[in-house]
């Protein structure tokens, strides 16, 4: 071994110690700000960023001797930016303490001398965005700089007033609710990042290996199997959690392998779980934070909500479910018989009361009135006392070690995608283009409803892009609501419309904050993975204009069982001719004009006037009818043309 190499292992080394040490301050502040007690909000959010940034480094040092060692002139210039990069960034993170702590004191007003740090922090983790997960998102973050910075030369509603340097580090840097360090930040640090050991843990004690044989045993009889088996899971989880990321973290790490393993591709694998996750949102009974505002807002009750929401829930998981069926055709995928290795067994058995002990302890603490973030704690909590069951853990305890410092690691690569989505959000709100376009569009829907919730739908999507549920619903249902009720849709009905379509902004690219959580499990590139979430949960855009056209689904508003069993049946019919277009494939390749006609019937069908729908349906039946007979003939021409 050459002294190169000898001094390139020693430097390795240090980076993974370094690492290790910054995920386990970052684990141990999750544990105990959603367990012990809160922390301080400005020292939360800086230490996270701190540590994320080490971790942050070493990660993309990791994957750069993954992808060929680098050695020579090239090596001493990726570490010296390394160092330059981190002492940037560190600089900069304490002069956001250092400003926000003088904000509290006394008035102070961010000047030029501050804003030289926070603009060397926006280079800093957008070039670590770009490392981690690729030009697609740091292309986001950088947009929401250069806007800020030159938008008041563009065109039209694009143009702004204007912002000098210093507004732009107070609007993305100094600012505890917009920007790097805003309201998302907070919620990934205080929420979601306990989820995310949580879940890791979970695969690490052995629990994820018995779930999939559970999960696997459930679908064996049906093509997709643990894609199927993904939609379930999350649909459980995500109503808990009412967190999509957490969601995904949670029952992601274990399920996705699987799907993979089955035959989907990665992209795919990690597109479902995307999808399937963001719905844990709308699944009641829990719905996340935005089910208990609404029943504030509307003044109807919470369980009236929750009832409202699940059979619009149901349609989309049954879109899911239809979704997986057609790839898993169109991939030649088929049924496969269980292995001995999948068998369930005595040591199985025991090893279930891994995952049912700490997803009880969530519903249990929810139930309870404890907040998310403290029932991930005790889930963790209670996983950990279990995991001596297992005699895998047993034999290596150091692998719960390795574990929640890997968990910890998946929660900072996060912290950094939020940075640059935070730094969009932050370049939005300062500029207000949100709601000018959202109140252009309102002044061109003109007195049609189907337009009115068209122009609704695209709002939603523009200002939910990037950000939480919660806050894409306030100011959607602020600006757009009070057009949309005086079409005649009741409070109810416009408020579950727009609050579909704020969960739905999650899959939205180019900011599809599921699909970039989800593709590094998968290995996936998350751009595309953004695409084919988007596809798959291209029903969740549908079924909200169908309640709001039909509120009957509603249940709790102008129910009456033939008219609601009539449009579930429709529905549903809906689904399955969209889901097959989208895919190109039923029990066969479809043609171009198929795939033009199922769409079109797909919608016509859900025209309120029978005249229109009732010869839809008809259409829709010979579709099916003609691609059964199509597929009939195929084999019979392979054997002769054999």
């Amino acid at each position: 071994m050459t002294a190169e190499e000898k001094s390139s292992g020693g430097i390795g080394k240090l980076y993974q110690l370094v690492s290790a040490l910054a995920c386990f301050l970052l684990g141990a502040i999750a544990l105990y700000s959603s367990g012990v007690a809160l922390v301080e909000p400005k020292f939360h959010r800086a230490a996270g960023f701190a540590l994320a940034l080490v971790v942050g480094i070493t990660a993309s040092r990791s994957r750069r001797e993954a992808i060929g060692r680098v050695s020579g002139p090239k090596a001493t210039f990726h570490l010296v930016l390394d160092f330059v990069m981190l002492v940037a960034g560190l600089w900069a993170i304490w002069s956001f303490y250092s400003v926000q702590t003088q904000m509290e004191t006394a008035l102070y007003d961010v000047t030029l001398a501050d804003a030289w740090p926070a603009i060397a922090g926006l280079i800093v983790f957008l070039e670590l965005c770009r490392r981690l997960w690729g030009w697609g998102l740091f292309a986001v973050g950088a947009f929401g700089v250069l806007y800020l910075l030159f938008g008041q030369d563009l065109p039209g509603i694009m143009a702004h007033t204007g912002f000098s340097l210093k507004e732009v580090a107070e609007a993305l840097w100094y600012n505890t609710n917009k920007g790097v360090f805003g309201s998302i930040t907070n919620i990934v640090l205080s929420t979601v990042f306990i989820f995310i050991i949580f879940g890791v843990l979970l695969e690490g004690t052995g629990a994820g290996d018995t779930l999939l044989k559970f999960a696997f045993l459930a679908t064996r009889r049906t093509r997709g199997g643990p894609a199927h088996a993904a939609i379930l899971a999350s649909s459980m989880f995500g109503t808990m959690s009412g967190s999509t990321v957490a969601n995904i973290v949670g029952t992601g790490t274990f399920t996705i392998p699987m799907i993979k393993k089955r035959g989907f591709s990665p992209t795919f694998a990690a597109g479902i779980e995307a999808t399937a996750s963001s719905g844990g949102q709308i699944m009641p009974p829990i719905m996340g934070a935005a089910a208990l505002v609404m029943a504030d807002l509307t003044g109807v009750g919470y369980l009236n909500i929750i009832v409202a929401a699940l059979f619009p829930a149901l349609f989309y998981y049954f879109s899911l479910f239809a979704a997986v069926t057609v790839e898993a055709r169109r991939q030649g995928i088929e049924v496969q018989v269980m292995s001995v290795d999948d068998q369930i067994t005595k040591v199985d058995l025991i090893n279930s009361v891994l995952f049912l002990g700490p997803i009880l302890t969530i519903i249990g603490s929810l139930v309870a009135g404890f907040s998310t973030s403290a029932a991930g704690f005790y889930a963790v909590v209670v996983l950990l006392v279990l995991s001596v069951i297992n005699p895998t853990v047993r034999s290596d305890p150091l692998r719960i070690w390795r574990s929640f410092l890997k968990g910890s690691q998946s929660g900072a690569t996060l912290l950094i995608a939020i940075a640059a989505i935070g730094i969009l959000v932050g370049s939005l709100d300062s500029t207000g283009l949100g709601l000018k376009l959202a109140n252009v569009i309102a002044t061109v829907r003109g007195e049609s409803l189907f337009s009115a919730l068209l122009v609704a739908m695209v709002g939603a999507l523009v200002l939910g892009m990037g950000m939480p549920t919660l806050p894409a619903y306030l100011i959607i249902i602020l600006v757009m609501g009070p057009a949309i009720q005086q079409l005649g849709v009741s409070m109810l009905t416009a408020h579950m419309f727009v609050f579909y379509y704020g969960v739905a902004s999650s899959l939205t690219p180019p900011v599809a904050i599921a699909a970039y959580a989800a593709a590094p499990i998968a290995q996936a590139n998350p751009l595309m993975t953004a695409f084919m979430s988007f596809r798959l949960g291209m029903a969740k855009f549908i079924i909200p204009f169908v309640f709001a056209f039909y509120p009957t689904i509603l249940i709790i508003e102008d129910f009456s069982l033939l008219p609601f069993l009539w449009i579930v049946a429709r529905t549903c019919f809906c689904i399955w001719l969209f889901s097959s277009a989208l895919s190109a494939y039923d029990r066969r390749k479809l043609s171009i004009p198929e795939i033009v006609a199922r769409f079109v019937v797909a919608f016509t069908m859900l025209a309120p006037d029978p005249v229109v729908h009732i010869p839809a349906i008809l259409a829709g039946f010979s579709l099916i009818a003609w691609d059964v007979r199509a597929a009939g003939k195929l084999p019979q021409k392979a054997e002769a043309s054999s």
